[in-house]
């Protein structure tokens, strides 16, 4: 398999979790999304994933875009090391949890739109980094109450044993950390963040540990 991915890249560091977790080889493509005006708008790139964006998986003949329909190709090709839980509705929490990071949370911040409002908008340094922590700290407090509300919460987001959930957490507390959001208020988010880079899987598969890390 093959990864097409940026070593900051959020939806990327997932997949990669996913892969490590599930014992699976691949090879890292970088796609550098700064270099050259941004290499995955690059012709090349967009023949491979014409949304020109990170991540893509390549599987023989399989080319996936998305990191959560990534995952989802990944947990039903690799079922051994779960990512989901085996019961319907531990399935569907584990999936609301993850969805509200990628989707609702992930999207407001990622490089896009963070150059739109500063190349575009000509929104200031000071302004972009306001708006990225007003709607981080608005996702990770809400993803917090979600935590603390469910008994289901275990040492991961959901049980004992890492989900789907932990692979979106852990690469959007790492990118809040970056720009020194106030997490403080949040202890179930931290703690599980913290068991969770415990495990070598996810060591590996963070940003400084990937061959194209700056």
């Amino acid at each position: 398999m093959q990864l097409y991915s940026y070593f900051r890249s959020s939806a990327a560091y997932r997949v990669r979790i996913a892969l490590n977790l599930k014992g699976l080889p691949y090879e890292t493509v970088p796609v550098h999304l700064l270099k050259e005006g941004g290499q995955q708008l690059s012709a090349g790139y967009r023949k491979v994933n014409p949304t020109a964006l990170v991540p893509t998986l390549v599987d023989g003949d399989a080319v996936i875009g998305q990191s959560l329909a990534i995952i989802e190709y990944l947990e039903e090709t690799h079922p051994e090391t779960p990512l989901l839980p085996a019961d319907a509705i531990g399935r569907a929490r584990v999936r609301d949890l993850a969805l509200g990071i990628a989707c609702d949370t992930h999207p407001l911040n990622n490089l896009r739109v963070l150059k739109y409002l500063k190349h575009t908008l000509g929104v200031d340094e000071a302004a972009k980094t306001a708006w990225y922590k007003h709607w981080v700290h608005q996702g990770l407090e809400a993803l917090e109450a979600q935590l603390a509300a469910s008994p289901a919460t275990g040492r991961f987001c959901h049980g004992d044993t890492p989900t789907i959930a932990d692979l979106c957490l852990v690469p959007q507390v790492a990118n809040a950390q970056r720009f020194e959001c106030d997490l403080s208020a949040m202890p179930n988010v931290l703690r599980i963040d913290a068991a969770c880079r415990a495990l070598p899987a996810f060591e590996a598969a963070a940003p400084g540990n990937q061959p194209d890390a700056e």
